[in-house]
């Protein structure tokens, strides 16, 4: 036992430990550069890049690491590129480190979901502000725990630079052993050492995964977090206090606790309004709009016209294009012929006609003012109910925060959701996430809202607090709003013109009440039907 200890504490073997921790500082560091590049280009639309970083890949993966060591050390001097041992065994190491740091990156990156990276175009953000507040956040907590494992097996794969003759840990313990031939205790002594050096790696591991846990409340919780064996509770476990996680992610059944209009609106007058929306200006302007996906056709010259304060409801069967006219007109999807038009500006292309590059498209969105409203809600998930609404109008609009969180408190306030604004959104009903993704559209005050199919990832009870709260702003804001809806109680009270979509062509359009109590074209008349008698 005292040669045990004699070897731990020797400055021999400490040397040793030092010089295994440099080579694998150096492995990760590099391995870190190295696997962002190789990341970046796996995901860059040049496929050259991407050819050239996959190949990279299954060199570096397929030959072993004590190879490219002695490569690193041996073969380089011959093309005059001479490096010291330690170096030379970080380099190798980094090289082999980065083709599988890169993997882990690109999955975490392509982990995010996709609808959260659409929700942020939508919303105006450039590329570099969507990586950073976005991607980034959510795809670094994924990666926590293949990065520790990364790490121990670096720690572990240094050990190979024996073979260059770096003095490292193993290679001064087999030097030890041979000249006392107590090779026991002085392996087992390198084994504790390589043991306590990985369970160092483990426990920082588990302090950041703690540290960038979401769901983290008290700080028994948080320190029960850090043993091995804990396990997260069920959602319904009833041994959880009655102020823990449990009961505050309950949704409030479906209720829209919305506080009373700002003002009682009166009757409208359907002949006044008619004439009064005449006379506004253009809001949105469609001329010609073809899109199709491969061969087949999604949009089949869509003309259409939509002036300021005006509410379109989109109907029509499923595939009929009602979405990616939606689409569209944000220039999240791009069309094959036609034009749009949105405040008078063509969205999406500059003076010359030329597609705008995806940084001068975001704020070219964030100028003109088009809101977005998806069918399955699109909140960021990393972000609290206030954080969504108040990150994107300081990131992109370039709000304070005390502004940004003063507006994000209003718009909470008029959904009925402001008891809720520190909720994550997989804590909030489905009603209440698609009562922030509202908030969160309208917080720009944009020029108009787009809303795609808003209900109909809601359970039917659900439905009647997001139509009210699209009602209120249809009524006390006067937005310019285009609908697409199957809710067609809600089409008849609330829009002001109603167009019907089929086989991606306006097959009829014209005042609500009209056209839902009297269409003129047969399509639409079965179309209407067919609702009428599914509603029953």
């Amino acid at each position: 036992m005292e040669l045990f200890l004699h070897y731990l504490s020797m400055p021999y073997m400490i040397q040793g430990i030092q010089v295994t921790l440099q080579v694998t500082a150096l492995g990760l560091a590099g391995g870190l550069v190295l696997g962002v590049i190789l990341a970046w280009m796996q995901l860059s639309s040049f496929r050259p890049l991407a050819s050239f970083a996959r190949v990279y890949a299954v060199i570096f993966r397929g030959t072993p690491l004590i190879l490219q060591m002695v490569f690193a050390y041996n073969a380089l001097p011959q093309i005059g590129i001479k490096l010291p041992a330690i170096l030379a065994a970080g380099l190798a190491l980094a090289c082999n480190e980065a083709p599988f740091i890169a993997e882990m990156l690109r999955s975490g990156v392509l982990g995010v979901e996709r609808g959260q990276v659409v929700a942020g175009q939508a919303l105006g953000m450039t590329p570099g502000v969507l990586m950073r507040r976005i991607i980034a956040p959510q795809a670094i907590r994924s990666m926590i725990p293949g990065f520790g494992n990364e790490a121990v097996s670096a720690l572990k794969n240094s050990s190979l630079a024996s073979v260059i003759a770096v003095q490292e840990l193993t290679l001064r313990s087999t030097q030890l052993a041979s000249s006392t031939f107590d090779f026991f205790s002085i392996f087992f002594a390198s084994g504790l050492i390589y043991l306590l050096l990985t369970a160092a790696i483990a426990a920082i591991q588990l302090f950041l995964e703690w540290r960038f846990d979401l769901d983290r409340t008290k700080k028994q919780d948080q320190l029960l977090r850090l043993l091995p064996w804990y396990r997260a509770p069920a959602i319904d476990d009833p041994s959880l206090p009655k102020d823990g996680v449990a009961f505050d992610i309950l949704p409030d059944d479906g209720v829209a606790e919305l506080p009373p209009p700002r003002s009682r609106p009166e009757r409208v007058d359907r002949a006044k309004r008619a004439d009064m929306l005449a006379r506004n200006n253009v809001a949105v302007e469609i001329a010609g709009l073809h899109k199709s996906y491969d061969k087949a056709m999604v949009l089949d010259g869509i003309d259409l016209t939509v002036r300021i304060g005006e509410v379109i409801a989109l109907l029509g069967p499923s595939g009929s294009g009602k979405s990616t006219l939606l689409r569209c007109i944000n220039n999240l999807e791009l069309w094959n012929g036609g034009a749009i038009k949105v405040g008078g500006r063509q969205l999406g292309f500059g003076e010359n006609g030329k597609p705008l590059s995806p940084r001068l498209l975001a704020h070219a969105r964030a100028e003109v003012g088009v809101g977005m409203v998806f069918q399955q809600f699109n909140l960021f998930g990393h972000l609290t109910a206030k954080e969504n609404i108040a990150g994107p109008l300081r990131w992109v609009h370039g709000a304070s925060r005390s502004d940004a969180d003063r507006r994000a408190d209003e718009l909470l306030e008029r959904v009925g959701l402001s008891h809720r604004a520190d909720a994550l959104p997989r804590h909030l009903s489905g009603g209440q996430q698609q009562r922030v993704a509202i908030a969160r559209a309208i917080a720009p005050n944009p020029s108009v809202l787009l809303l795609d199919e808003p209900t109909s990832a809601l359970d039917p009870e659900l439905v009647n607090e997001v139509l009210e709260v699209i009602r209120r702003l249809a009524v006390e804001d006067g937005l310019t709003m285009i609908i697409s809806t199957h809710q067609l109680r809600f089409a008849s009270e609330v829009a002001d013109r109603v167009v019907l979509l089929a086989g991606g062509s306006i097959i009829e359009q014209g005042p609500a009440a009209e056209v839902l109590t009297n269409p003129k074209s047969p399509v639409a008349q079965r179309f209407l039907n067919a609702m009428e008698a599914e509603k029953a």
